[in-house]
């Protein structure tokens, strides 16, 4: 994955969202990737964004799953629409489980996948897992804008 071009790196260069914007010199920067119906991430934890030593910070990790998972829905819409670009789309809602501690000692992987999708709407459910464990899940709903609303042509 590394050499390859994520999702966020080919459809929205100039994306300046923390979570997974590549313009944003401080952010996070979350590559996912499409492996059939699943979008999956690799991404290597900094101590800056430990909540304590040794453990990833929760809102780091619900930036992650949702970044991760609005990519997922996007990607989706899509390919459902037969579309080249990927509409934006905003979170209208998501809820995050925290499992267990997230280790920060190596890198953290990311699924997610579509479980339900109407007109403009997927609900996507992803996990956040780390040394073989699911640590965090996520389920969300995503939804593309329409021009007038702030988001629309971010990408």
């Amino acid at each position: 994955m590394a050499d390859e071009q994520s999702l966020q790196e080919q459809y929205a260069p100039n994306n300046a969202c923390f979570g997974c914007g590549p313009a944003n010199a401080d952010g996070v920067h979350v590559r996912s990737f499409a492996r059939g119906d699943e979008v999956v991430a690799e991404w290597l934890p900094q101590e800056k964004y430990e909540a304590f030593p040794g453990v990833l910070n929760g809102g780091i990790i619900g930036t992650l799953l949702d970044c991760h998972c609005n990519w997922t829905a996007a990607y989706h819409l899509m390919k459902t629409a037969g579309a080249d670009h990927p509409p934006c789309t905003v979170t209208a809602d998501y809820s995050i489980k925290l499992l267990r501690p997230t280790p920060t000692d190596g890198p953290v992987h990311l699924s997610a996948k579509v479980v339900e999708s109407s007109g403009p709407r997927a609900v996507v459910e992803g996990t956040l897992s780390a040394g073989g464990k699911a640590c965090a899940t996520c389920r969300g709903t995503f939804v593309a804008v329409k021009e007038g609303h702030p988001a629309f042509h971010r990408w």
